[in-house]
């Protein structure tokens, strides 16, 4: 029902809350644990408020642990809106064999939910087969620290269509450095923006508490897309950003004196709205 973000204190915590997080979860089946992989964040999940407080004093008196709880991030990702071409070249010389790799990119960007496509479309041999591996791997790598705020980037197709190679000082590591400053220039120039995901809402309620959970989802920034009834309840569908989802079992129950019940469930990323945008960058840049 809701859920919270926890890290330990110390690195000594660290050892100790997962032992304890272990134990809690053995201890009650309404209780889980799990880490985002996307935010970094160990998340913990219960019935209530007042459950996972329970469980933090627990962990802070009974298991001696030092924690820290706060909201769960949101994965937010980046992605670019114009086809671009750019272009990146690695260039070392030390001494010895150099480094040597040069890439040309096309960037375009995919509809929503597409994740990655890479195109191998050189021709002449302007750029080795054996190194287009590389490139792509270069790519993959710059991908997952975006531009804007050091999100990953998804939904965008990359061409290799040109390059050029030294016959002694082209490598696999040259080609890939070269993939990846191409992949970062090229997103700089097609007008990165940030996306935010978005959830399906469904809520059941009686009838006097509609207009209430209605104006509640439009000053979340959701929108109602359809409702229904079942006898004497109506079941209301919205879609709403993941961000304005925090603490909505606390806020229904207060609305509804306990008496609707809600689901969520992930639906799709979309553009943030542009007013925003800056803020979360800000966050997320530390400033």
């Amino acid at each position: 029902m809701i859920s919270v973000a926890i890290e330990p204190k110390t690195r000594q915590d660290q050892d100790k809350l997962g032992e304890a997080l272990q134990k809690l979860t053995e201890e009650d089946p309404t209780f889980r644990v799990s880490f985002n992989e996307e935010t970094g964040q160990t998340v913990m999940s219960g019935m209530g408020e007042l459950h996972l407080e329970v469980l933090v004093t627990r962990l802070i008196r009974e298991f001696k642990v030092g924690v820290k709880v706060g909201k769960p991030k949101v994965a937010y990702k980046e992605t670019i809106t114009l086809p671009v071409e750019a272009e990146g070249r690695f260039v070392r010389q030390s001494g010895g064999r150099g480094q040597y790799g040069h890439v040309l990119l096309k960037l375009e960007p995919l509809p929503r939910g597409q994740g990655f496509e890479f195109v191998d479309a050189v021709k002449g041999g302007n750029v080795p087969r054996q190194f287009i591996p590389a490139v792509k791997a270069g790519i993959l790598e710059a991908m997952q620290v975006g531009v804007l705020a050091g999100y990953p980037v998804v939904d965008i197709r990359a061409t290799i269509y040109d390059g050029s190679y030294h016959e002694v000082d082209s490598s696999e590591i040259a080609f890939k450095m070269a993939g990846s400053i191409a992949f970062k220039e090229g997103v700089k120039k097609a007008n990165p923006i940030l996306l935010e995901p978005i959830m399906k809402l469904e809520v059941v309620t009686p009838e006097s508490f509609l207009g209430d959970i209605i104006g509640d989802i439009n000053a979340r920034r959701g929108h109602v897309t359809n409702m229904d009834t079942q006898g004497d309840m109506y079941i209301v569908r919205a879609l709403v950003p993941l961000a304005e989802c925090f603490g909505y079992a606390t806020s229904l129950r207060s609305l509804t004196q306990g008496r609707a019940t809600h689901s969520l469930e992930f639906h799709t990323y979309e553009p943030l709205p542009d007013g925003l945008k800056d803020d979360i960058i800000e966050k997320a840049l530390g400033r």
